[in-house]
């Protein structure tokens, strides 16, 4: 039986299971085809290849733009108003909001959307929060493919916000273009705040919340931290912007700063470089999915308890014994 496409941009499309109908639904801007598709992504269904192979023709034009900081510098406000100033040059835009999920439950409350609703009945904004299901690094393990729905729905540019827990969240930067890293007075020590690999990921420093006292005071640490680090001759030297985002102030100079990397990645050749690098980083993650369930599925027969065994009981050594079992996979 043929499957239905008449339900399309319907109530039906809720359930589709047509990759080919859901894809060509997306491509026309239909919100709940790529509702579907990002839901059938964020579940690992069995056809998630098929849905990589269908989008792949669309996939690789979007700009893709990273938003990290700490809970309550102002991911969500900043990310809203760069819709409304990308939207203003006639963009079409994607937002990935990824949240915190629960240890316990594995829920998540998906606040990030609600703070946006400035954009919810405009049909050139696409915006999805996402659990991040305990995957650590500050985003959701199927964030890269969601990123890919959004490119194959014509999105020209997609926004990625992070979890926003602190210092750890720099796999952001393997996925993003260019990478915002938001600050705000108050919050603590910025010298703090840029360590540990932040500094590092940083293509744009935003001091949000700029109206704060000691907004100057932050704004200088930072341009002190970016003055220490070290730098190929001709690489990029990370910007740092004022804003004060829930009053719009700043965003232009946001934008301006985006504008400039994208211009000095296409200039030497960093923008191919990192989009390469961002696909081999992918197919390593889902070549490594495939192993882990290739060992998973040893479980049920006796090489793994066998190898376990002779490890437990001082005869084979683990090494050894992962050797073996890697060999032996089918």
């Amino acid at each position: 039986m043929e499957p239905d496409n008449s339900k399309i941009g319907g109530f039906g499309v809720r359930r589709s299971r047509d990759i080919a109908g859901l894809v060509g639904g997306a491509r026309e801007g239909d919100a709940r085809a790529v509702a579907r598709l990002i839901t059938l992504v964020e579940s690992g269904d069995e056809l998630l290849p098929a849905i990589a192979a269908a989008l792949a023709p669309h996939t690789g034009a979007a700009q893709v733009i990273g938003l990290t900081g700490s809970p309550g510098v102002g991911k969500s406000t900043t990310t809203n108003e760069l819709v409304r100033a990308l939207r203003a040059r006639g963009h079409r835009v994607g937002v990935l909001a990824v949240d915190p999920s629960s240890p316990f439950t594995g829920g998540a409350i998906l606040g990030d959307r609600v703070r946006m609703q400035d954009h919810a009945t405009d049909s050139g904004v696409y915006i999805r929060s996402m659990s991040s299901r305990g995957h650590l690094g500050g985003l959701a393990a199927a964030t890269p493919q969601a990123v890919r729905v959004l490119e194959g729905a014509g999105c020209d540019v997609v926004l990625v916000e992070t979890v926003g827990v602190g210092q750890a969240e720099v796999e952001v930067a393997s996925l993003a273009d260019t990478t915002l890293v938001l600050l705000a007075p108050g919050m603590g020590d910025a010298i703090q705040a840029v360590k540990a690999g932040i500094l590092e990921i940083a293509d744009v420093f935003v001091v949000n919340k700029a109206d704060r006292d000691g907004a100057d005071a932050t704004y200088r640490d930072i341009q002190g931290m970016i003055g220490l680090g070290e730098r190929a001759p001709g690489g990029w030297r990370p910007q740092v912007v004022r804003a004060v985002a829930v009053r719009g102030e700043g965003i232009d100079d946001i934008v301006a700063a985006i504008d400039k990397h994208r211009g000095w990645l296409v200039e030497h050749g960093e923008l191919r470089r990192r989009r390469e690098a961002r696909a081999a980083a992918e197919v390593e993650a889902i070549a490594l999915g495939t192993l882990r369930d290739q060992i998973g599925s040893l479980r049920n027969g006796t090489a793994l308890s066998d190898l376990a065994a002779r490890v437990a009981a001082g005869t084979l050594d683990p090494y050894t014994a992962a050797a073996q079992l890697v060999a032996n996979l089918p």
